[in-house]
């Protein structure tokens, strides 16, 4: 009961409160294609998405993320996307065209132009494939040395949904010994499926010359930065975007930490990135960015693949959280 009226109290209070200042909901999405697997639910269709750029359209101003938001005078959206998939050139460029939406992109430059996939997509490539496993995975490793039990699909899921939190807070070299050993452990190698391939050169060149669009840095390997020492989260930084900005030609002034919870990035991270020139920096947590808001710690709200109706609810819900 008390918990229910809690929650009625701030919804009314936000809502008074975005009478009186404005809001800005900032929108995260990674992928827009379709896929048979998507165990961290990435990905929304393209007819989806379509609709949802429609109505963001018809029912807001729809800001570039970039842009200077101090005159906001109404509730507005801002949309981003975080990594650099394919599918963000070949399938999310055309919609944000045909509907008139300004979107920003920040990219891991690290795999672009290559045949690998990300560490979470290989992860699952391997062991939620449809490979001959044997009975057991071991890790060897020195502080999580472990053996998993992998004759059957229930098995493998756990060994998945254990190793993936793991690997995420990993240094980019251990976690590509990690990912050597499963492979060697099924008899594969690092080429990825074209469904999750990263964008080429030319793609994101082509992405970067629409007029819809802006390009941000997401880091160089996709590292939590959290527990990373300062001079690794400089290097993650400073080389995403030099990498970036090579290929583009343009200059790269925004960054979105990668994974972007509230444990993937410190008070220094954002001081860094202030420091290295960065006007804005996205983080990944629910929030409305609002005038006091801190430019290097910007909410965002996550979108799934919802139809319509249910995309039209959770922007209502999104406003008062």
């Amino acid at each position: 009961m008390l918990r229910s009226t809690y929650r009625h109290l701030r919804i009314i209070s936000r809502k008074i409160l975005n009478r009186y200042d404005p809001p800005i909901l900032v929108l995260l999405y990674h992928r827009v294609t379709f896929l048979e697997s998507d165990p961290q639910m990435l990905a929304v269709k393209p007819e989806h998405f379509l609709d949802q750029m429609k109505f963001l359209k018809e029912h807001f101003p729809v800001l570039k993320y970039d842009a200077d938001w101090s005159g906001v005078r109404e509730p507005s959206v801002v949309v981003t996307f975080d990594d650099g998939y394919a599918d963000n050139y070949l399938e999310a460029l055309p919609i944000l065209q045909e509907t008139g939406v300004a979107a920003t992109f920040f990219i891991t430059p690290e795999l672009i132009d290559s045949n690998q996939e990300f560490w979470w997509d290989e992860l699952e490539r391997v062991i939620l494939g449809k490979w001959s496993y044997p009975d057991h995975f071991e890790l060897k490793d020195k502080i999580y040395h472990r053996i998993w039990l992998t004759a059957t699909e229930s098995e493998r899921k756990t060994l998945y949904n254990e190793l993936h939190p793991l690997m995420r807070s990993l240094a980019p070299e251990r976690r590509k010994v990690w990912l050597k050993q499963l492979r060697q452990w099924v008899k594969t190698d690092e080429a990825g499926r074209a469904s999750h391939r990263l964008l080429k050169n030319q793609e994101l060149q082509a992405l970067a010359k629409s007029s819809f669009v802006t390009i941000g840095a997401h880091g160089m390997t996709h590292t939590s930065l959290g527990g990373q020492p300062m001079d690794s989260q400089e290097n993650e930084m400073k080389e995403s975007r030099e990498q970036l900005e090579a290929i583009i030609n343009r200059p790269v002034i925004s960054f979105s930490y990668p994974f972007g919870t509230k444990s993937d990035y410190t008070t220094d991270t954002m001081n860094l990135c202030k420091r290295l020139g960065f006007t804005k920096a996205a983080a990944n947590y629910p929030g409305q960015a609002r005038r006091w808001t801190n430019r290097f710690e910007i909410p965002r709200q996550i979108v799934r693949d919802w139809p319509i109706d249910i995309f039209e609810k959770k922007i209502s819900e999104f406003w008062t959280r």
